[in-house]
């Protein structure tokens, strides 16, 4: 049967309808090119904010809940929900092309793009939502983008109407201190960062520029990041409702989640490299190493540690584990009668900031070679390693004939005690290391040692300090602060 010019035509335009619905539905069910350059804003007349959820126990949620409140208002709203693993038991999510469940941990099964939630994201904007909330009213995601397209800061939030309700934080970060601390917000309720539930948009290309987009806790993981750089929030009055049947109504759900997110947490500040939180309480709070772990930094390889290269200083847990330990060394020398001064950069860092020097590693102490069968500790670790009662590690040196007493078993911080003895008026000892400070000195420096603040108490100094680190380091050290090898590393070209 011949066709008509009629039936021809009719044919092509079906058949061209067919192929461009085929098109699109299979454009709706795949992953965004992963070497796109960022995510694409949505169109004039559909959604500019894709939801990723991102903040839920798989054990105990109410993820659906606040899916099913998002597609109410919009049944095209995108939804992300982004896990690290597949959830189980399985979330109850409806199979539409526009809710997604993203993975982020690799698979050896899945290609690379598919755990990277930007993947998935198209639209100009990106809503961080926590479980527990939900949409009450059409719009509010719309509003809060408007809020943002205003000007001003780079995120905006609303607080979630539940029992722990958003509230604004100041935040300094300091990379080089390994520190984080919060404060009140001078200028609320624009501010560094938010405590408790809160919804918060950004344009999802600010947001997959982080280097930890989205790690949990997601709250403390952005605002470390956005704070670093500059990144207001404003809190905006618009609240989202709290979910119907709330997530963790149990004591043992709160108590499991409670654990796992501690444990997050630390995982994550030692991942992002913070040591030291703290709070607007005042209250301190520490993530590094201790007596029962290793110290934070490898052996020292031309006296320059490896965090120096990383253009940060020594991890404030190192500095207190220096202090306990120089201070209770101090405490044993003085009980048994045994003559020590600061020496090196202990010295330097006592005369300069009454403490460590903040890049440090160690702390130095000449003592008189007379005066070691004086101290059982001492005398113990010339036979051999020696544990004490506090859990101190007193041994000889395996670089020469000096002592060290480290911090614990585990944690090798440590002080060293380098014995001199006079000669002539001249005070020298019996091992040299390549260091440029460790040479021969008059003893008239000691005759009388005099008491100098260091590291939170008092120490004995050479007299005449200033004139003693001259000569061992050259004219104007205190004033000209440099680090160990500047051959290596100078702090002019890192500070």
């Amino acid at each position: 049967m011949r066709l008509t010019r009629c039936q021809a035509a009719l044919v092509a335009a079906i058949t061209l309808n067919l192929l461009v619905f085929f098109y699109v539905s299979w454009l709706q069910h795949q992953p965004r090119n992963s070497r796109a350059r960022g995510p694409r804003r949505g169109s004039a007349t559909g959604p500019r904010v894709t939801v990723v959820v991102r903040e839920f126990e798989a054990f105990d949620n109410a993820v659906p809940e606040l899916v099913d409140s998002l597609l109410q208002h919009d049944p095209a709203q995108p939804v992300l929900v982004a896990a690290d693993v597949r959830p189980y038991p399985p979330l109850a999510l409806p199979r539409l092309p526009n809710v997604r469940l993203a993975l982020l941990q690799p698979s050896l099964d899945r290609p690379a793009a598919a755990a990277r939630p930007e993947t998935y994201v198209t639209t100009e904007f990106v809503a961080l939502v926590p479980d527990g909330a939900r949409v009450d009213a059409p719009g509010q995601l719309e509003r809060m983008a408007e809020a943002l397209r205003a000007g001003g800061p780079r995120l905006v939030a609303a607080p979630v109407a539940s029992a722990n309700p958003a509230r604004c934080l100041a935040l300094n970060v300091s990379l080089r201190e390994w520190t984080a601390r919060y404060g009140p917000a001078p200028s609320a309720p624009r501010c560094d960062a938010l405590e408790g539930d809160a919804v918060v948009l950004l344009r999802a290309r600010d947001l997959f520029n982080l280097s930890a987009p989205l790690a949990r806790p997601v709250g403390t993981s952005l605002f470390l990041q956005t704070a670093l750089r500059g990144w207001a929030v404003q809190l905006l009055d618009l609240p989202f409702a709290a979910a119907r049947q709330p997530p963790l109504a149990t004591a043992h759900a709160r108590w499991k989640a409670e654990r796992e997110g501690r444990a997050r947490r630390a995982a994550l500040l030692r991942a992002l490299g913070i040591r030291l939180v703290s709070w607007e309480s005042g209250q301190l709070e520490w993530f590094g190493c201790s007596k029962e772990t290793a110290r934070c930094f490898g052996t020292v390889v031309g006296d320059t540690p490896a965090y120096l290269y990383e253009q940060r200083w020594t991890p404030p847990c190192c500095l207190r584990a220096l202090r306990e330990t120089a201070r209770y060394v101090v405490g044993v020398l003085e009980a048994a009668g045994v003559r020590y001064w600061l020496e090196g950069g202990s010295l330097l860092g006592a005369a300069r900031h009454g403490d460590i020097i903040p890049w440090d590693y160690d702390v130095d102490l000449g003592i008189y070679l007379e005066d070691v069968g004086n101290c059982e500790q001492l005398r113990g670790a010339e036979a051999g390693s020696v544990v004490d009662e506090r859990g101190f590690v007193w041994e000889k040196a395996v670089e020469g004939d000096f002592f060290r007493v480290q911090y614990s078993e585990s944690n090798h911080l440590h002080v060293d005690l380098w014995p001199f003895y006079p000669r002539n008026g001249v005070m020298t000892k019996d091992t040299w290391l390549d260091h440029r400070q460790d040479v021969e000195f008059p003893e008239h420096f000691l005759q009388p040692l005099v008491p100098l603040p260091f590291a939170g108490f008092v120490a004995q100094a050479p007299n005449n300090y200033r004139s003693f680190l001259e000569l061992k380091f050259g004219p104007g050290v205190i004033e000209n602060p440099e680090y160990p090898n500047p051959a290596l590393l100078s702090l002019a070209g890192n500070g």
